[in-house]
């Protein structure tokens, strides 16, 4: 009864209240990294959602688009722009993912949409990650988000799937809220974010 119905209700209202709570945050972000990324305050790309259905996740920019002499796009260290980095830090990069909620793209709390390419790579269990509307945080992310392995983040995915109930997701989110204020693995080590997975890491 939760997972098919009730869960949805509570992230249509979450994100109603977040998004009216935030607006000021929401808005103060967008003018400053609109000014930061040559009037691109947003970042706009696939990922997989519910039965890996694509979908266009919603994201502040933190990283403007420098290229290298021969066109290619510098490193996302290099590309991390100072509010995006304090955007990052404090996970408001986040916020207009509230707007997928609505849409019914995502949850509030769920596995992290993912790459499309890292499709293939899955074996059958972490495949299992996409039962469930991916979410703005997760399991995983309270227990280690981008510090840990990528075979450790999807066990953790997948043992989401297995025991979602309203009381893992209320646990989620006030841990979530612990992990913002005390910025804990946000990046892995020695990178701006999490390298690719390539199915075997």
């Amino acid at each position: 009864m939760y997972k098919k119905y009730i869960k949805r209700l509570f992230d249509f209202f979450i994100a109603v209240i977040g998004l009216v709570i935030l607006s000021p945050i929401f808005l103060g972000v967008m003018i400053g990294l609109y000014l930061a990324n040559q009037g691109k305050p947003f970042f706009f790309q696939a990922r997989p959602g519910l039965d890996e259905k694509i979908f266009k996740i919603i994201k502040f920019k933190t990283m403007n688009d420098k290229k290298d002499e021969n066109g290619n796009l510098l490193s996302d260290a290099e590309r991390l722009t100072p509010i995006g980095a304090f955007v990052r830090k404090t996970s408001l990069d986040e916020i207009p993912q509230l707007l997928n909620v609505l849409k019914g793209d995502m949850a509030i709390i769920g596995p992290r949409p993912l790459l499309p390419q890292y499709l293939p790579l899955y074996n059958i269990d972490q495949m299992r990650r996409h039962k469930v509307r991916p979410g703005i945080t997760g399991w995983a992310q309270v227990n280690g988000r981008n510090a840990i392995s990528w075979t450790r983040k999807f066990e953790l995915d997948v043992w989401y799937v297995d025991n979602l109930s309203f009381i893992l997701d209320f646990k989620i989110f006030f841990l979530t809220f612990k992990k913002i204020l005390l910025r804990e693995g946000i990046s892995a080590d020695g990178q701006a974010t999490m390298e690719a997975f390539n199915g075997s890491n």
